[in-house]
């Protein structure tokens, strides 16, 4: 067989994704789409500080691409990097397990230790948590005074509850864990980890996590202080 073909073999090989290497490419990758996703998310989330109408022509552009195709597509792209991260991330932890049953610790740039230690828990509360807001601030089936249409309205009452901006808050805190962590290892797994890089690695990841779940909690409290209203 010439090279090439062994070459394009070796890469559809179903193989690569029983290896733990695939499967870090896997995690990396979806990792990737889930922090431009919420980079993207909260940046369109500012728009409530400039109120009703800005937010609502927002939401309402979102839900007009590609004359409403486009909403769908993103959902479906979004879903299967989930199931994707998910099963990448259970089948990594019990390969690790496995090999290690005592534990392991990585004797090399321990900068992520105790957020790694944290990653799978987590992970299950941001799960949780993205239920839960599908539920709460797009289908409105948890949102008691969820109106269509109406993403302001809905944005505010909704965070005017403390039980919901508690667990937002929670969760956002959650998501800086998996942030910080998910962005070093993602560097590490494309072949950045070196002493020279770690220094820039840590402020990028640092600074990211900071702005992202910075913002991101700012909107609960902003709402129950009564500055979005």
């Amino acid at each position: 067989m010439p090279a090439a073909e062994q070459s394009l073999a070796k890469d559809v090989n179903p193989g690569f994704m029983d290896s733990s290497v695939g499967r870090k490419i896997v995690m990396a990758v979806t990792g990737i789409i889930f922090f431009g996703f919420v980079t993207v998310h909260m940046i369109g989330n500012l728009q409530a500080y400039l109120g009703a109408e800005a937010m609502n022509g927002y939401a309402k552009f979102l839900h007009g691409m590609l004359h409403g195709a486009g909403i769908w597509g993103f959902r479906s792209v979004m879903l299967a990097a989930a199931v994707l991260h998910v099963w990448a991330a259970f089948s990594l932890t019990l390969s690790n397990q496995a090999a290690r049953p005592q534990g392991y610790r990585v004797q090399q740039f321990q900068a992520a230790t105790w957020s790694s230690r944290t990653m799978r828990w987590s992970g299950v509360v941001l799960l949780a948590f993205i239920v839960f807001h599908l539920l709460h601030l797009t289908t409105g089936h948890a949102h008691p005074t969820f109106v269509a249409g109406e993403a302001y309205a809905n944005f505010v009452s909704g965070f005017q509850s403390v039980g919901v901006s508690a667990f937002y808050l929670v969760a956002q805190l959650c998501l800086g864990l998996h942030l910080w962590h998910g962005i070093w290892s993602l560097t590490q797994t494309f072949g950045w980890a070196h002493p020279r890089y770690d220094k820039l690695r840590r402020a990028f990841a640092t600074v990211m996590t900071v702005l992202v779940v910075g913002v991101n909690l700012s909107f609960p409290i902003a709402v129950l202080a009564g500055v979005i209203r």
